[in-house]
Protein backbone atom coordinates (compact mmCIF):
# COMPACT_ATOMS: atom_id res chain seq x y z
CA UNK A 1 0.00 0.00 0.00
CA UNK A 2 0.94 3.45 -1.03
CA UNK A 3 0.14 4.96 2.45
CA UNK A 4 -0.76 9.18 2.06
CA UNK A 5 -2.63 9.14 5.15
CA UNK A 6 -0.41 11.04 7.16
CA UNK A 7 3.54 11.09 8.00
CA UNK A 8 2.72 9.71 11.54
CA UNK A 9 2.99 6.37 9.44
CA UNK A 10 6.53 6.23 8.66
CA UNK A 11 8.89 3.47 9.73
CA UNK A 12 12.74 3.75 11.80
CA UNK A 13 15.65 3.63 9.50
CA UNK A 14 17.75 0.95 9.62
CA UNK A 15 20.16 2.96 11.55
CA UNK A 16 17.46 3.95 13.89
CA UNK A 17 17.10 0.14 14.54
CA UNK A 18 20.83 -0.40 15.00
CA UNK A 19 20.65 2.99 17.49
CA UNK A 20 17.84 0.81 19.47
CA UNK A 21 19.24 -2.35 19.82
CA UNK A 22 22.42 -0.74 21.14
CA UNK A 23 21.09 2.09 23.60
CA UNK A 24 22.40 2.44 26.90
CA UNK A 25 19.65 3.00 28.97
CA UNK A 26 18.58 3.86 32.87
CA UNK A 27 15.26 4.67 34.47
CA UNK A 28 14.09 7.73 32.75
CA UNK A 29 11.89 8.56 35.54
CA UNK A 30 14.83 8.82 37.99
CA UNK A 31 16.70 10.75 35.28
CA UNK A 32 18.98 8.35 34.88
CA UNK A 33 18.56 7.17 31.41
CA UNK A 34 21.96 8.39 29.51
CA UNK A 35 20.42 8.28 26.36
CA UNK A 36 17.10 10.48 27.05
CA UNK A 37 19.04 12.87 28.35
CA UNK A 38 21.16 13.10 25.52
CA UNK A 39 18.54 13.54 23.50
CA UNK A 40 16.72 15.95 25.73
CA UNK A 41 20.17 18.13 25.85
CA UNK A 42 20.03 17.87 21.51
CA UNK A 43 16.72 18.60 21.32
CA UNK A 44 16.87 21.76 23.71
CA UNK A 45 19.99 23.11 21.81
CA UNK A 46 18.32 22.80 18.07
CA UNK A 47 15.44 24.91 19.10
CA UNK A 48 17.23 27.24 21.09
CA UNK A 49 15.75 26.75 24.75
CA UNK A 50 17.47 25.90 28.08
CA UNK A 51 15.75 22.55 28.91
CA UNK A 52 13.87 19.86 26.89
CA UNK A 53 11.79 17.10 28.21
CA UNK A 54 10.89 13.71 26.17
CA UNK A 55 7.38 12.94 26.17
CA UNK A 56 5.31 9.83 24.55
CA UNK A 57 3.54 12.04 22.37
CA UNK A 58 2.93 15.85 20.83
CA UNK A 59 -0.83 16.04 22.63
CA UNK A 60 1.34 15.35 25.64
CA UNK A 61 3.58 18.07 24.90
CA UNK A 62 0.75 20.28 23.86
CA UNK A 63 -1.30 19.85 27.12
CA UNK A 64 1.84 19.90 29.13
CA UNK A 65 2.17 23.02 27.92
CA UNK A 66 -1.15 24.68 28.36
CA UNK A 67 -1.21 23.51 32.07
CA UNK A 68 1.76 24.90 32.87
CA UNK A 69 0.89 28.70 31.12
CA UNK A 70 -2.41 29.00 31.62
CA UNK A 71 -4.36 28.82 34.96
CA UNK A 72 -7.91 27.21 35.28
CA UNK A 73 -10.49 29.63 34.27
CA UNK A 74 -8.45 31.57 31.62
CA UNK A 75 -8.85 30.65 28.06
CA UNK A 76 -6.49 29.17 25.45
CA UNK A 77 -6.09 31.75 22.26
CA UNK A 78 -5.60 29.73 19.41
CA UNK A 79 -6.16 29.55 15.50
CA UNK A 80 -10.07 28.20 14.91
CA UNK A 81 -8.75 25.03 13.36
CA UNK A 82 -6.02 24.45 15.64
CA UNK A 83 -4.67 20.60 16.23
CA UNK A 84 -4.84 21.85 20.22
CA UNK A 85 -8.80 22.63 19.42
CA UNK A 86 -9.90 19.95 16.36
CA UNK A 87 -7.97 16.96 17.67
CA UNK A 88 -7.16 16.75 21.51
CA UNK A 89 -10.33 15.93 23.01
CA UNK A 90 -10.73 18.67 24.72
CA UNK A 91 -7.77 18.17 27.30
CA UNK A 92 -7.51 21.65 27.79
CA UNK A 93 -10.66 21.74 29.56
CA UNK A 94 -10.30 18.26 31.47
CA UNK A 95 -6.68 18.66 32.51
CA UNK A 96 -5.85 22.39 32.75
CA UNK A 97 -9.18 23.90 32.96
CA UNK A 98 -9.67 26.42 30.56
CA UNK A 99 -11.72 26.89 27.28
CA UNK A 100 -10.19 27.81 24.09
CA UNK A 101 -10.46 31.17 22.17
CA UNK A 102 -10.55 30.24 18.51
CA UNK A 103 -9.40 32.90 16.33
CA UNK A 104 -10.61 32.56 12.82
CA UNK A 105 -7.94 33.13 10.16
CA UNK A 106 -8.51 33.06 6.13
CA UNK A 107 -5.29 30.98 5.86
CA UNK A 108 -4.73 29.22 8.79
CA UNK A 109 -1.83 31.90 9.87
CA UNK A 110 -2.85 33.49 13.21
CA UNK A 111 -1.48 37.08 12.77
CA UNK A 112 -0.69 39.33 16.04
CA UNK A 113 -3.40 41.65 14.53
CA UNK A 114 -6.28 39.06 14.88
CA UNK A 115 -4.60 38.03 18.30
CA UNK A 116 -5.13 41.87 19.43
CA UNK A 117 -8.62 41.86 18.33
CA UNK A 118 -9.55 38.69 19.75
CA UNK A 119 -7.62 39.93 23.55
CA UNK A 120 -10.97 41.29 25.70
CA UNK A 121 -10.38 43.61 28.30
CA UNK A 122 -9.33 42.67 31.40
CA UNK A 123 -12.68 43.37 33.02
CA UNK A 124 -13.95 41.04 36.19
CA UNK A 125 -17.14 39.81 33.51
CA UNK A 126 -14.70 38.57 31.10
CA UNK A 127 -12.19 35.44 31.07
CA UNK A 128 -8.60 36.74 31.21
CA UNK A 129 -6.54 34.76 27.85
CA UNK A 130 -3.77 32.26 30.00
CA UNK A 131 -1.97 31.27 26.93
CA UNK A 132 -1.63 32.03 22.90
CA UNK A 133 -0.76 29.12 20.89
CA UNK A 134 0.33 29.00 17.38
CA UNK A 135 0.41 26.02 15.27
CA UNK A 136 3.10 25.55 12.91
CA UNK A 137 3.38 24.34 9.99
CA UNK A 138 -1.14 24.41 10.49
CA UNK A 139 -2.27 20.90 9.50
CA UNK A 140 -5.78 21.71 8.18
CA UNK A 141 -4.59 24.75 6.80
CA UNK A 142 -2.42 22.47 4.27
CA UNK A 143 0.28 22.93 5.84
CA UNK A 144 0.81 26.26 5.64
CA UNK A 145 4.29 27.83 7.59
CA UNK A 146 3.57 30.95 9.43
CA UNK A 147 6.33 33.60 8.29
CA UNK A 148 9.03 34.50 10.50
CA UNK A 149 8.52 37.55 10.83
CA UNK A 150 4.38 37.40 11.87
CA UNK A 151 6.44 35.09 14.52
CA UNK A 152 7.98 37.59 16.13
CA UNK A 153 5.15 39.78 16.19
CA UNK A 154 3.07 37.33 18.10
CA UNK A 155 5.63 37.09 20.51
CA UNK A 156 6.19 40.44 20.79
CA UNK A 157 2.51 41.45 21.38
CA UNK A 158 2.24 38.19 24.15
CA UNK A 159 5.36 39.78 26.05
CA UNK A 160 3.48 43.28 25.72
CA UNK A 161 0.22 41.78 27.58
CA UNK A 162 2.47 39.31 29.57
CA UNK A 163 1.18 36.31 28.01
CA UNK A 164 2.46 33.41 27.43
CA UNK A 165 3.57 31.76 24.12
CA UNK A 166 3.62 28.10 23.28
CA UNK A 167 4.85 27.15 19.88
CA UNK A 168 2.81 23.84 18.52
CA UNK A 169 5.70 23.05 16.04
CA UNK A 170 4.89 19.13 15.56
CA UNK A 171 6.26 19.71 11.79
CA UNK A 172 8.83 22.78 12.54
CA UNK A 173 11.63 21.22 10.92
CA UNK A 174 9.18 21.31 7.79
CA UNK A 175 8.43 25.03 8.58
CA UNK A 176 12.77 25.16 8.61
CA UNK A 177 12.97 23.60 5.33
CA UNK A 178 10.13 26.03 3.77
CA UNK A 179 11.18 28.80 4.81
CA UNK A 180 15.04 28.53 5.08
CA UNK A 181 14.99 29.85 8.35
CA UNK A 182 16.47 27.57 11.46
CA UNK A 183 13.95 26.40 14.01
CA UNK A 184 15.70 27.60 16.56
CA UNK A 185 14.88 31.49 15.36
CA UNK A 186 11.16 30.29 14.58
CA UNK A 187 11.10 29.11 17.95
CA UNK A 188 12.59 32.17 19.80
CA UNK A 189 9.32 34.33 20.42
CA UNK A 190 7.89 31.40 22.36
CA UNK A 191 7.93 30.64 25.90
CA UNK A 192 7.46 26.53 25.06
CA UNK A 193 7.75 24.69 22.01
CA UNK A 194 7.16 21.41 21.33
CA UNK A 195 8.30 19.31 17.79
CA UNK A 196 7.12 15.25 17.21
CA UNK A 197 9.71 12.94 16.53
CA UNK A 198 7.58 10.30 15.11
CA UNK A 199 5.99 12.05 12.24
CA UNK A 200 8.57 13.10 9.42
CA UNK A 201 11.43 12.75 10.93
CA UNK A 202 10.70 8.66 10.98
CA UNK A 203 11.59 7.89 14.65
CA UNK A 204 8.92 5.46 16.24
CA UNK A 205 7.60 7.27 19.41
CA UNK A 206 7.89 10.57 21.22
CA UNK A 207 7.97 14.63 20.77
CA UNK A 208 9.83 17.04 22.78
CA UNK A 209 9.15 19.90 25.12
CA UNK A 210 11.53 22.58 25.33
CA UNK A 211 11.58 25.79 27.55
CA UNK A 212 13.68 27.89 29.85
CA UNK A 213 14.64 25.48 32.58
CA UNK A 214 12.27 26.17 35.10
CA UNK A 215 9.33 25.53 32.71
CA UNK A 216 11.05 22.08 32.26
CA UNK A 217 11.16 20.63 35.66
CA UNK A 218 7.30 21.66 36.21
CA UNK A 219 6.97 19.94 32.82
CA UNK A 220 8.44 16.86 34.34
CA UNK A 221 6.11 16.90 37.46
CA UNK A 222 3.15 17.25 34.90
CA UNK A 223 4.80 14.34 32.80
CA UNK A 224 4.35 11.58 35.58
CA UNK A 225 1.25 13.86 36.56
CA UNK A 226 -0.35 12.55 33.18
CA UNK A 227 1.37 9.03 33.39
CA UNK A 228 4.11 9.85 30.79
CA UNK A 229 6.90 8.81 32.63
CA UNK A 230 8.92 6.24 31.15
CA UNK A 231 11.39 3.85 32.54
CA UNK A 232 14.09 2.63 30.00
CA UNK A 233 13.37 4.96 27.53
CA UNK A 234 16.73 5.09 25.73
CA UNK A 235 15.45 2.31 23.48
CA UNK A 236 13.44 4.90 21.87
CA UNK A 237 15.35 8.45 22.68
CA UNK A 238 17.88 6.79 20.51
CA UNK A 239 15.72 7.00 17.29
CA UNK A 240 15.55 10.11 18.06
CA UNK A 241 19.02 11.11 17.89
CA UNK A 242 19.16 9.77 14.51
CA UNK A 243 16.17 11.26 13.42
CA UNK A 244 17.63 14.70 14.45
CA UNK A 245 21.01 14.39 13.13
CA UNK A 246 19.67 12.93 9.72
CA UNK A 247 16.29 13.11 8.69
CA UNK A 248 15.51 16.83 8.93
CA UNK A 249 18.04 17.82 5.87
CA UNK A 250 15.65 15.66 3.67
CA UNK A 251 12.20 17.16 4.33
CA UNK A 252 12.54 19.31 1.25
CA UNK A 253 12.35 16.40 -0.85
CA UNK A 254 8.86 15.80 0.79
CA UNK A 255 7.74 19.00 -0.31
CA UNK A 256 8.60 18.19 -3.67
CA UNK A 257 6.46 15.45 -4.13
CA UNK A 258 3.57 16.68 -2.31
CA UNK A 259 4.15 19.60 -5.18
CA UNK A 260 4.44 17.03 -7.38
CA UNK A 261 1.30 15.24 -6.35
CA UNK A 262 -0.49 18.42 -6.77
CA UNK A 263 -0.01 19.02 -9.94
CA UNK A 264 -1.01 15.63 -11.26
CA UNK A 265 -4.22 16.14 -9.64
CA UNK A 266 -4.95 19.23 -10.93
CA UNK A 267 -6.52 18.07 -14.00
CA UNK A 268 -8.41 15.44 -12.57
CA UNK A 269 -12.08 16.13 -12.95
CA UNK A 270 -14.00 16.54 -9.64
CA UNK A 271 -10.76 17.56 -7.40
CA UNK A 272 -10.66 21.03 -6.74
CA UNK A 273 -6.99 21.63 -4.95
CA UNK A 274 -7.29 24.29 -2.26
CA UNK A 275 -3.93 25.48 -2.94
CA UNK A 276 -2.21 25.57 -6.24
CA UNK A 277 1.38 24.38 -4.38
CA UNK A 278 1.23 22.67 -1.21
CA UNK A 279 3.55 24.66 0.87
CA UNK A 280 5.01 21.93 2.82
CA UNK A 281 4.13 17.97 2.67
CA UNK A 282 0.50 18.33 3.30
CA UNK A 283 -2.14 18.55 0.65
CA UNK A 284 -5.85 18.51 0.59
CA UNK A 285 -8.37 18.57 -2.18
CA UNK A 286 -12.45 19.17 -2.49
CA UNK A 287 -14.28 16.28 -4.02
CA UNK A 288 -17.20 18.05 -5.95
CA UNK A 289 -19.51 15.87 -8.32
CA UNK A 290 -23.35 14.17 -7.71
CA UNK A 291 -21.40 11.03 -8.42
CA UNK A 292 -18.25 11.09 -6.36
CA UNK A 293 -17.78 11.89 -2.36
CA UNK A 294 -14.75 12.05 -0.51
CA UNK A 295 -15.34 8.89 1.49
CA UNK A 296 -16.21 6.76 -1.81
CA UNK A 297 -13.07 8.05 -3.39
CA UNK A 298 -10.86 6.73 -0.69
CA UNK A 299 -12.51 3.43 -0.83
CA UNK A 300 -11.58 3.50 -4.58
CA UNK A 301 -8.15 4.48 -3.21
CA UNK A 302 -7.42 1.67 -1.01
CA UNK A 303 -9.12 -0.94 -3.54
CA UNK A 304 -6.00 0.26 -5.53
CA UNK A 305 -3.57 0.10 -2.90
CA UNK A 306 -3.24 4.37 -1.79
CA UNK A 307 -4.80 5.09 1.45
CA UNK A 308 -5.13 8.68 2.25
CA UNK A 309 -7.95 10.45 4.23
CA UNK A 310 -11.53 11.85 4.35
CA UNK A 311 -11.97 14.84 6.11
CA UNK A 312 -15.42 16.75 7.18
CA UNK A 313 -17.57 16.30 4.24
CA UNK A 314 -16.05 17.15 1.08
CA UNK A 315 -11.94 17.02 1.77
CA UNK A 316 -9.29 14.25 1.26
CA UNK A 317 -5.84 14.90 2.70
CA UNK A 318 -2.33 13.55 1.88
CA UNK A 319 0.56 13.85 3.10
CA UNK A 320 4.30 12.71 1.63
CA UNK A 321 6.80 11.55 3.71
CA UNK A 322 10.01 9.38 3.64
CA UNK A 323 8.44 6.17 2.93
CA UNK A 324 6.39 7.62 -0.46
CA UNK A 325 9.27 8.20 -3.27
CA UNK A 326 8.73 9.25 -6.63
CA UNK A 327 7.78 6.03 -8.31
CA UNK A 328 4.91 5.86 -5.12
CA UNK A 329 3.56 9.60 -6.36
CA UNK A 330 3.19 8.23 -10.18
CA UNK A 331 1.46 5.61 -8.52
CA UNK A 332 -0.83 7.30 -6.32
CA UNK A 333 -1.50 9.49 -9.53
CA UNK A 334 -2.60 6.65 -11.45
CA UNK A 335 -4.68 5.29 -8.91
CA UNK A 336 -7.00 8.79 -9.11
CA UNK A 337 -7.13 8.60 -12.55
CA UNK A 338 -8.29 5.46 -12.81
CA UNK A 339 -10.95 6.25 -9.91
CA UNK A 340 -11.96 9.33 -11.47
CA UNK A 341 -12.44 7.37 -14.84
CA UNK A 342 -14.91 4.68 -13.20
CA UNK A 343 -17.02 6.85 -10.93
CA UNK A 344 -17.28 9.44 -14.11
CA UNK A 345 -18.26 6.59 -16.33
CA UNK A 346 -20.49 5.06 -13.84
CA UNK A 347 -24.39 5.55 -13.95
CA UNK A 348 -25.48 8.55 -12.04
Amino acid sequence: MIDLRSDTVTRPTPAMRRAMAAAEVGDDVYREDPTVNRLEETAAALVGKEAALYVPSGTMGNQIAIALHAPPGTEVVCEARAHVVEYELASMAVIAGCMPRPVASPDGILTAALIDEALRPDLPGLTRPGVIVVENTHNLAGGVVTPPAELKAVGGLARSRAIPCHMDGARIFNAEAACGVAARDLAAPFDTVMFCLSKGLCAPVGSLLAGRKETIDEARRWRKRLGGGMRQAGVLAAAGLVAMETMRGRLGEDHARARALAEGLRDIRGLTLEAPAPPTNILYARVAGPRWTNRALVQSLRARGVLCNAVGEARIRCVTHHDVGDAEIEQALGAFRAAAAETLAAPA
